[in-house]
């Protein structure tokens, strides 16, 4: 193997994949040699550039570097999927760029794409991603009909979707794996989960599937295409729509960043990200800009993200997602928050024992010496009184080791903790890891869910998007610790000079866990807005907040029976002026 470096005129060291034994070509495995580059890459002082030839690569995960890693919001402490594979590491460097000049790198069986860990300044930068054979089944209703007394439908699938017709059950099947000789996975049937696109209309939403109930037969005319007839004569009223059906296991985050300082993301085009998103977890400073989260209009597809587009999961410092198109996912294009922990023991008075309490959320630490923390009266939402305490010492999970424990932690502080902080009704915060967010001039498009997930106590900014079509909330903030344990209540919220069309529920939703009455949020801001909305739906559901102005916006809905333009609850300092409706 010849490994080689050059010297660019900026300064930087060159590695070029294709020096390692990369094929651009798309006929052989690159993944060996990626590794290979990356690792030498890590060896050289910085800055340093990986780049690509032009072309497609493969990458398959059997020699694709292994790291024992606990993600957010994926399985948890699960021990069975406690080994991540990654394709594209940039691991323990700084100063790195990774430029893949235009080359499409496409990845088969069951991986994340690219990952920084405990690195620092690194930017991914024109390439782009895609799987070979998407862990989402995309089934579109060709035809649909009645004969003889039996309804009818055809399927056609995408190139690729690989499927075996089990008497009157389809398989599904990922690829098969080169090394093992089996499918990287399977499923049967309508799998877990079901949304459902219409792209006559340009929408998606979750729904029933049909596609398999009262089956009598399956039928393979080949080329991609399946009949089912069905015992009942009711016609199918669903042709043209596509059934988007995946399991729900989320064993490897899309692509992940974690420990690591000024990331970047930019003109990229990620046509899907295998079992999640993009998730930043315990980093600071996180750009994604002009990346292109969308399915690859010649691949047939509709879905482009098994999850999540975007799930940073405790990040500080800024967090800027600018001029990018969200379209597809199969959850929240867009979700940056903390992570609530549960009080559940006091083992000495400057010391508390704390859980994870969502399945999907264990393993990676939660808090770093130095970090400042506040308690959280669950019924209420609402900080305990007193200032942050400051944390001097942790110990729990790394996140890289199974053999320490993976749910709990103990935390100790720099003084006694209150008297009123008590187990199972007492939850943490970690206010260092809360950044300021811009999120600016992106297009949020065929979202089965909310498009804005935020939940942060520093500045948040969200400017200039377009929201077409959302199934549920355009901007959604909670503050949640009964369920997915997701923190913390937002002081200092804009949402100014954005567009909503076709809306499907509340535009805004402002919906702490709070049981008992309280004002949870503080300083909400919608200004300068335009929304073009049925006469169905609410502008803003709002809950628990102190301090809400609604100025100088355009709402347009056609007249008819309405639901109220604004619904409150339990809060204070209302302000609506200045808007033409």
């Amino acid at each position: 193997m010849r490994s080689t470096t050059s010297r660019p005129e900026r300064g930087a060291s060159q590695v070029d994949v294709t020096a390692f034994g990369a094929d651009p070509t798309g006929r052989a495995d690159s993944a060996p040699a990626v590794a290979a580059a990356l690792r030498y890459a890590g060896t050289l002082r910085g800055p340093v550039e990986i780049v690509f030839a032009g072309g497609t690569y493969q990458l398959y995960p059997e020699q694709a570097e292994v790291r024992e890693l606990y993600v957010s919001n994926t399985v948890g402490a699960d021990q069975r999927y406690r080994d991540k594979r990654i394709g594209l590491l940039v691991e323990d460097m700084s100063d790195v760029t990774v430029d893949g000049r235009g080359a499409r790198l496409v990845y088969h069986g069951l991986q994340t794409a690219f990952a920084a860990i405990r690195s620092a300044n690194v930017t991914f930068t024109n390439f782009s991603v895609d799987y070979a054979v998407p862990k989402v089944i995309d089934a579109t209703v060709a035809a649909a009909g009645v004969t003889g007394g039996r309804a009818w439908r055809v399927l056609s699938l995408p190139e690729g979707t690989r499927y075996r017709i089990d008497g009157t059950h389809i398989t599904w099947l990922g690829e098969t794996s080169p090394a093992g000789g089996r499918p990287y996975w399977s499923g049967v049937d309508g799998l877990a989960y079901t949304q459902i696109h219409d792209p006559a209309v340009q929408r998606t939403w979750r729904g029933d599937n049909p596609l398999f109930t009262g089956v009598a037969a399956v039928t393979d005319l080949g080329a991609g295409r399946i009949r089912i007839d069905y015992a009942s004569a009711t016609p199918p009223a669903d042709a043209g729509l596509v059934y988007q059906m995946r399991l729900i296991e989320r064993l490897h985050p899309g692509a992940f960043i974690w420990e690591s300082r000024n990331v970047v993301m930019r003109a990229m085009n990620l046509h899907h990200l295998q079992e999640f998103g993009v998730v930043g977890q315990f980093s600071e400073d996180i750009t994604i800009d002009r990346v292109n989260f969308a399915p690859d209009p010649a691949s047939g597809r509709s879905s482009s993200s098994f999850a999540d587009h975007v799930n940073l999961s405790g990040v500080k410092g800024k967090v800027t997602i600018t001029g990018c198109i969200f379209d597809g996912p199969h959850d929240d294009p867009i979700n940056v928050h903390g992570t609530y922990l549960e009080v559940t023991g006091k083992p000495e008075p400057a010391a508390l024992t704390l859980a994870y309490k969502h399945l999907e959320t264990a393993g990676f630490p939660q808090f770093y010496p130095g970090d400042q923390v506040r308690f959280i009266d669950k019924r209420s939402m609402t900080p305990l009184p007193g200032p942050p305490a400051t944390v001097t010492a942790v110990d729990g999970p790394s996140g890289t080791d199974h053999t320490r424990p993976l749910t709990t932690m103990t935390v100790t502080f720099d003084r006694p903790v209150p008297d009123d902080v008590a187990a199972g009704g007492t939850v943490t915060e970690n206010l260092t890891y809360a950044p300021e967010v811009l999120v600016s001039g992106n297009v949020f498009r065929n979202v089965p869910t909310r498009g804005v997930l935020v939940t942060t106590p520093k500045p948040v900014l969200i400017t200039g998007n377009r929201f077409d079509g959302m199934s549920m909330a355009s901007v959604f903030i909670s503050a949640d610790a009964s369920s997915w344990y997701e923190s913390g209540a937002v002081t200092d919220v804009t949402i100014r000079g954005n567009t909503f069309t076709r809306p499907a529920g509340p535009v805004i939703l402002v919906q702490p866990t709070n049981e008992v009455p309280a004002e949870v949020h503080h300083g909400i801001s919608v200004e300068d807005n335009t929304f073009d909305i049925g006469s169905d739906v609410t502008v803003a559901d709002v809950k628990g907040v102190r301090g809400f102005r609604f100025t100088g916006n355009v709402v347009r809905r056609p007249d008819g029976p309405e639901r109220p333009l604004f619904v409150f609850h339990d809060s204070s300092g209302i302000v609506i002026a200045g808007d033409d409706r």
